[in-house]
């Protein structure tokens, strides 16, 4: 099945910056936004699982309390 695709229009220095991350130089615009919208969301799970982990700690050091303002920090 083939994809649809559309076009977009970049500034020539994101398409600069597209160049200069390429893993290898046939690899694709979409391929290096996609590997770069992968790491984007596994940065944000690792950020959510660290944040879980400072809360259990600031529980274990002070005690219980009301936390609701350190969720949304």
């Amino acid at each position: 099945m083939v994809e649809e695709v559309t076009t977009i229009q970049l500034s020539k220095s994101v398409v600069k910056m597209l160049k200069e991350i390429k893993k290898y130089p046939r690899e694709t615009y979409s391929e290096v936004i996609q590997d770069l919208i992968k790491t984007s969301q596994e940065a944000k799970e690792f950020n959510k699982f660290v944040q879980e982990a400072q809360k259990a700690k600031m529980k274990e050091l002070w005690g219980e309390g009301d936390y609701s303002a350190w969720e949304h920090a």
